[in-house]
């Protein structure tokens, strides 16, 4: 769960929960035809991770084909039948680098890499508590809240893991701030951003700048509280969502000029959950809980990145939002400009993923697994047969 509420919930629950996985959770492979097929994209598909419930060890991807318009269910289990747990306790983040397919899962406190042409397993690299993942060269960069899965306000420093792409060995760690979330490379520096989400309520409000050829922190850039998801545009801007704290603080999105290294704007009217970039735009996606309210506010947002405003409240303009109850993931096709979002549901049962064509109208939708969440894009044809 990325909000701080969800976080503490499935905390308990993870006590309760927490053992072998019985047979009765295992979530069969299945296909399903959602498209005519046949689009013809350089971009063949793309794999969707589903982050499951805490403590259940139901963490699962899916494959949608391009070609052949199929949606492919719980394709890990499919494809690696001995091993054990399957792929794991909460995926977090999922990328694509090289031949090699990431995923980094949480509460099992390692990433899991596969070749992306099969999805069939490799290795896994153990890092506690890892979050998300970023690559440049030869490594790939892992952050982690280094810590046990608790709140705790005298909770330790994170960390970001260097881990070396050939070997999969960790060969580095640089110390950063508290619980550290998404982040960017751009040029030689590479930006986390800290949340201090388990320290609530004093949350860390700094991006950490680190030096990729030292791999030494050089700076802290004071930005806001609880801080989570970042992307750059291509003008070298970074964009950083705040979560607030739920109650007097509202969530809000802030700019920081990579030259520089400060902030330039607050953008208080565009509250995030999740954000991905397509061309000049920035769509942003809100689901923000106020503890005061008790209510949850949403918004579907377009941010234009040259002219620095919100061109759009709602970027699903067909009104198929009315029929998601928890948006929770988003991605755009960079060659198509389809719209992906997906649908968490009450976050114990399968949830929907939606695709919008890009004028913000349903193409099609389909069920998914448990929390679905997190997007990569392939260029290369996946086989899930062989």
């Amino acid at each position: 769960m990325t909000a701080i509420k969800n976080v503490t919930l499935s905390i308990l629950a993870l006590l309760l929960l927490f053992s072998c996985r019985k047979e009765e959770l295992i979530v069969p492979p299945q296909d399903n035809p959602v498209t005519p097929g046949g689009e013809g994209n350089e971009i063949t598909g793309f794999y969707l991770l589903n982050e499951g419930n805490m403590g259940s060890n139901k963490a699962t991807i899916d494959y949608f084909d391009y070609e052949s318009g199929i949606y492919s269910k719980n394709i890990f289990a499919e494809r690696n039948p001995g091993v054990v747990k399957e792929l794991g306790d909460v995926g977090n983040d999922i990328q694509i680098y090289g031949n090699k397919l990431y995923v980094v899962v949480n509460c099992s406190h390692f990433v899991e890499v596969m070749d992306s042409k099969t999805a069939k397993h490799i290795a896994t690299v153990p890092i506690p508590n890892c979050r998300y993942i970023e690559f440049k060269g030869k490594y790939a960069y892992v952050s982690s809240y280094a810590g046990p899965v608790e709140i705790d306000p005298n909770a330790r420093l994170g960390y970001v893991a260097k881990i070396d792409t050939a070997t999969l060995d960790v060969v580095g760690e640089c110390i950063v701030g508290y619980q550290p979330e998404e982040m960017v490379i751009n040029g030689n520096k590479l930006y986390v951003a800290n949340s201090g989400g388990y320290r609530v309520p004093n949350y860390d409000n700094t991006v950490s700048v680190i030096d990729l050829e030292s791999f030494k922190e050089i700076k802290k850039i004071e930005v806001g509280i609880n801080l989570h998801r970042m992307v750059q545009d291509n003008y070298g801007n970074i964009y950083v969502s705040s979560r607030g704290d739920y109650y007097g603080t509202p969530s809000k999105t802030f700019i920081i000029d990579s030259q520089r290294d400060v902030v330039t704007d607050t953008l208080h009217t565009l509250p995030c959950n999740n954000m991905t970039m397509g061309g000049d735009s920035l769509y942003v996606l809100s689901n923000e809980f106020n503890y005061v309210t008790g209510n949850y506010t949403v918004s579907y947002a377009i941010f234009d990145v040259q002219q620095k405003r919100v061109v759009s409240r709602s970027f699903i303009t067909d009104g198929t939002e009315k029929r998601i109850k928890t948006p929770y993931g988003l991605a755009v096709n960079p060659q198509t400009r389809e719209i992906f979002v997906t649908d968490a549901g009450d976050y114990v049962t399968p949830g929907t993923l939606y695709c919008f064509d890009r004028y913000g109208k349903l193409k099609w939708s389909t069920v998914t697994g448990d929390i679905p969440a997190h997007f990569a894009f392939t260029h290369s044809k996946v086989d899930l047969k062989n």
